[in-house]
């Protein structure tokens, strides 16, 4: 397959990846095919369906390792479904009538793409799919290769997703100051809402290495500066059931003991009761164009806080978000190294016309590979009996 022309877009919500896989893909294209041009669409499916785009210029490709040092996507995201027409109509991106996937194709023909990468979660790289499934009914030839972007690392058969533990490693360094705050007041509540729709990896994540730091901390009870204070009393994920009326009497007992209680709470926990009881009540729940309830809208942090304030005699409660603070962040050593080793195998799949998801295929002996986009999934629970993470809860007392 002869490349001439090569098109990047980034999709979805931030990750701690998009800037260095965006700098990776230059610096990689340029150091073994510098005769292929570079393009990247603006804010993803977005800017591609209105011919948005920049062409990376030989400035850029000298200097693309600057992107390492940053976190976000210098290119832009957005979130577009390509087969959702009257959500695209409603925002202009397309006309009455049109098929934004046609749109799309017709828009990356006049462009000239041989390859497409796409840089994103599991609704982004099914776009992607869609879209060369489309392409290719309509005989025009483009490889579509993907890299798994997301920080709740769920995307099924990929074991670990590009961001995900530098997310988990800034959702830790947020926690380290707001738990700070338990001396701010009498009997604190603090929840601390860590991102995750489906899957409780993140908060699962953050709470290992939050402890991780806990551990290397020397402490002074004798004036209130004691471990346990500064320690993670409960940690709920959507995997997990939780009875409301047993983890109260259990955090009443410390509260009493100690003054605080601190909570690490994926913002996918307790979804279907919080949906219940605003539909119930007559409310709506809003959805974004994937059909995702916009969990901003719901504020599950604030619905936990109001359960368990009254029932700890709480006199103070602190709900705070980690998301955009973890999610913004640039990759840290150990993302680096998993983007560098993606990123090559990605232009080198690329280069002889081999499409799919660069990512260890779980259901192949974690081997790193093109894994074909029928096979991709999104929503992969997190596994509860993973080892550190039943030792997090037995040491926490939650077990």
């Amino acid at each position: 397959m002869s490349v001439r022309r090569v098109a990047l877009l980034t999709a979805g919500g931030f990750a701690p990846c998009l800037s260095s896989a965006v700098g990776g893909l230059i610096s990689r294209y340029s150091e073994i095919a510098p005769e292929i041009e570079i393009i990247a669409y603006e804010h993803g499916y977005w800017g591609l369906l209105q011919g948005k785009k920049i062409v990376i210029s030989d400035v850029v490709r000298e200097k693309a390792a600057v992107l390492h040092d940053f976190g976000g996507s210098p290119i832009g995201n957005s979130r577009v479904k390509l087969t959702n027409a009257a959500d695209c109509v409603k925002r202009g991106l397309v006309k009455e009538g049109q098929n934004p996937l046609q749109v799309a194709a017709d828009q990356l023909k006049a462009d000239g793409v041989d390859v497409l990468h796409t840089i994103g979660g599991d609704d982004t790289n099914i776009t992607a799919a869609d879209l060369a499934a489309y392409l290719h009914e309509n005989n025009y030839d483009l490889t579509v290769v993907g890299l798994p972007k997301t920080i709740d690392n769920d995307v099924v058969p990929i074991k670990q997703s590009l961001g995900a533990w530098s997310a988990a490693e800034q959702a830790s360094v947020f926690a380290q100051n707001v738990i700070g705050e338990h001396r701010s007041g009498p009997r604190m509540l603090i929840v601390h809402e860590v991102m995750g729709r489906s899957c409780g990896w993140l908060t699962a994540a953050a709470a290992m290495k939050y402890r991780e730091w806990l551990n290397t901390q020397e402490f002074l009870p004798e004036i209130g500066l004691s471990k346990g204070r500064w320690d993670i009393h409960a940690v709920y994920i959507p995997e997990t059931s939780i009875d409301l009326d047993a983890e109260a009497e259990r955090l009443k007992a410390i509260m009493d003991a100690q003054g605080n209680v601190n909570i690490f709470l994926s913002e996918g926990a307790g979804v279907p009761e919080i949906i219940k009881e605003i539909e119930e009540a007559g409310g709506e729940v809003a959805r974004d164009p994937f059909g995702h309830v916009r969990l901003d809208s719901i504020n599950p942090g604030n619905w936990f806080a109001k359960q368990f304030a009254r029932r700890l005699g709480a006199e103070k409660v602190m709900v705070q978000k980690s998301g955009y603070f973890s999610r913004s962040a640039k990759a840290n050593e150990q993302d680096l190294r998993l983007i560098q080793s993606m990123v090559d195998l990605a232009v080198e799949c690329a280069l002889r016309g081999e499409a799919g998801v660069i990512g260890h295929d779980e259901e192949d002996g974690d081997r790193l590979k093109a894994i074909a986009f029928p096979r991709i999934a999104g929503h992969k629970p997190f596994d509860t009996t993973t080892e550190w993470y039943t030792e997090l809860l037995e040491d926490i007392g939650q077990s």
